[in-house]
């Protein structure tokens, strides 16, 4: 019997055991996504929850002993849930003998620190790259085939299309998922999954290797053929205007149909990588479904596919990986860029639930969480390398979180309801103009006030955002930094908007602890609400009309 046919032998196996262990909990019990109105949810212990979160630098989870100080420190900046890497290299350092050590100290760690947990499985691929594949696949490289330039020249990134590489990558990712099962069915520690890690091709756009030349040359396969047909006036407008340009073909190989360009290449390798992902999280999800999505490296301005990791679950290629991936969930961002509400309203489109798994880390993360959890329902976001942020009990993604924290159940149960919103305002974007309600408000940046302080006359200013909650005919939940707001009657009549009452305060448990009552000059003379730059903070108000 060949290497191959073994280890589909084992893999069936093992989707088959999951049917008759008997688990501790009922299934719809286990972590899950629900709809809930035009939004989706996370839904953990059978309540919504809002994942306030930070992931792990790289290497920061393969040490027990290195994340001891790093666990108080996180509880320290509000998070709730801990992103953490799984690494194959360390996992399965021995073809079929598993190490579980790491991730069993993640486990118990999480929930001394009363944490969640969403684990990342570096496994064939992370950062386009196969650096965290064991050194037993590395070295064989008859066995275990690297992606080729058109030089012919190997890199370091296993192929695709190899066979044996996802058999084991697959076995290794359902022992990974029955472990968890075994140590954490009945306590749900462990909330989602990411497969692999930034997927994609570099230097060039598509792999070169001989099973890679073949299978360009085969036909289109006839499940993502169906699926065009299927969703043709639904698909995003780049494969749309693609498929139209070869005369929205059903037969032939990638080039008849989509035409010789990079934009092919890039289609034909999105096509191979899903369903690779498809097979690895298809093993893992029958010894234990919990959610699980992939993210994605985003595109520089003007790159072009082969200089950015082509063929990733990018916005662009959104109908490829559900066409060839739909046991996986949703497709998420890894935001770095400054363009971040473009991001985000990239991704949250076609039903594609927003979660953003990797954010940069400076100080505006603490202003984009609030654009993204009020704008787009987000299930959560998580900037990159937490635990380097300097000074975490002062940092402003901890403030943040500590809103947020108090919010959630008003947050939880305004999603998909069209009673929230969210704004995000800098020097190029210092006023939005929101209709949310009964009212029309319009939101500007502290520093468009003659009064407020700060350096005003600098090419940058700090970000300022807010989430806006209507929760009532004439009254707002309002939280953020940095914001000045008035009010309007939404239609056009002659009345105007006047403030019966601005209050500051907490909330503890989902019930409102009022503080000061703002008005005079912390209201301008009852014109406007005002959270100053630099402070976080949490205001009800009520409205009401006069003419």
């Amino acid at each position: 019997m060949s290497a191959k046919s073994r280890v589909q032998i084992i893999i069936l196996i093992s989707c088959l055991s999951c049917i008759s262990i008997p688990r501790t909990q009922a299934q719809n019990s286990l972590p899950h996504l629900a709809r809930h109105g035009f939004s989706t949810q996370l839904i953990v212990d059978d309540k919504p929850f809002l994942i306030l979160g930070g992931e792990l630098g790289n290497s920061s989870a393969s040490s027990l002993e290195y994340m001891k100080p790093i666990w108080p420190k996180l509880v320290q900046m509000n998070l709730n849930t801990v992103l953490a890497p799984v690494y194959w290299e360390m996992m399965e350092p021995q073809e079929g003998k598993y190490d579980f050590t790491l991730v069993d100290g993640l486990v118990d760690n999480a929930r001394e620190h009363n944490l969640r947990l969403v684990l990342l499985w570096f496994g064939s691929w992370k950062n386009s790259m196969s650096c965290y594949a064991p050194e037993w696949i590395k070295k064989d490289q008859q066995r275990f085939l690297r992606a080729r330039l058109k030089t012919g020249e190997a890199m370091e990134i296993m192929s695709v299309f190899c066979e044996e590489g996802r058999n084991a990558d697959a076995h290794a990712f359902a022992a990974l998922m029955r472990h968890l099962r075994q140590i954490d069915s009945d306590k749900h520690t462990v909330l989602m999954i990411q497969v692999e890690n930034e997927v994609g091709m570099l230097e060039d756009a598509r792999d070169y290797s001989d099973a890679a030349n073949k299978a360009f040359i085969q036909p289109v396969p006839k499940e993502l053929i169906d699926y065009l047909v299927k969703h043709k006036d639904l698909l995003t407008p780049e494969l749309y205007s693609i498929w139209k340009k070869g005369g929205f073909k059903t037969d032939g190989n990638w080039e008849k149909v989509f035409g010789k360009s990079l934009a092919t290449d890039e289609i034909f390798m999105a096509w191979h990588y899903a369903r690779y992902i498809e097979f690895v999280a298809s093993a893992g999800k029958a010894e234990y479904s919990l959610p699980m999505y992939v993210n994605a490296a985003l595109i520089r301005p003007g790159y072009k596919p082969g200089r950015y990791p082509s063929a990733g679950p990018l916005p662009h290629l959104i109908d490829i990986w559900r066409a060839g991936a739909p046991v996986i969930d949703f497709l998420s961002p890894d935001i770095y860029f400054a363009n971040f509400a473009e991001w985000c309203q990239k991704y949250h489109q076609s039903a594609n639930p927003l979660f953003i798994p990797e954010a940069d880390r400076k100080p505006d993360c603490a202003a984009n969480v609030f654009y993204a959890v009020g704008a787009h329902d987000a299930i959560g976001f998580s900037p990159f390398s937490i635990e380097s942020i300097e000074n975490p009990e002062s940092a402003p993604v901890t403030k943040s979180y500590n809103l947020l924290s108090q919010l959630s159940p008003l947050i939880l149960e305004h999603q998909g309801q069209g009673t929230m919103t969210g704004m995000l305002l800098d020097k190029k974007t210092p006023v939005q103009e929101i209709t949310l309600g009964n009212y029309k408000l319009t939101v500007s940046h502290d520093y468009t006030w003659k009064y407020s302080s700060g350096p005003k006359d600098t090419d940058s200013w700090p970000r300022a955002a807010g989430l806006l909650i209507s929760t009532g005919a004439d009254e707002y939940v309002i939280a953020g930094t940095g914001l000045i707001i008035t009010f309007a009657p939404a239609e056009k009549i002659k009345a105007k908007a006047g403030i019966i009452r601005i209050e500051e305060g907490t909330y503890s448990e989902g019930e409102w602890i009022g503080g000061r009552r703002l008005n005079g000059d912390e209201s301008h003379q009852g014109r406007h609400l005002r959270i100053p730059m630099g402070q976080f903070g949490i205001q009800q108000i009520q409205l009401y009309r006069y003419q």
